[in-house]
């Protein structure tokens, strides 16, 4: 008898969790946010060469997936998608800076803004 309840129970969590799932992986309102970038890497490697001293030395490990955001304020509003990752690249001196948290929000196939970069 407990079998068939233990069995009932692990199929409605799996059910439950995979109705989340979907609802997180929702697409974002292109009017809003813009089209989801694809080719997020190819956009902040290009806008990375025009930011940093040494751009070819970087090295960079991504953190997931874009995710849609709004990184303005109420009154104005900053719509796009927020790609994180980390980034080691050489400075003015050619020494390695070492793994530092970064990230951008992409509109358009543009970076709109960028985040952690002393601006």
């Amino acid at each position: 008898m407990k079998a068939p309840v233990l069995l009932f129970c692990t199929l409605l969590v799996g059910l439950c969790a995979v109705r989340n799932l979907s609802a997180e992986t929702k697409p974002a309102d292109t009017q809003l946010y813009g089209p989801y970038p694809t080719n997020y890497k190819e956009i902040v490697t290009k806008w990375l060469a025009t930011q940093l001293i040494d751009a070819e030395s970087a090295h960079i490990e991504w953190n997931g997936e874009p995710k849609a955001a709004n990184l303005g304020t109420q009154d104005k509003p900053l719509y796009g998608y927020l790609v994180n990752f980390k980034i080691n690249a050489r400075n003015r001196f050619g020494t390695y800076t070492g793994m530092q948290s970064h990230g951008v929000l992409i509109r358009d196939g543009n970076v709109v803004k960028g985040l952690g970069f002393g601006y």
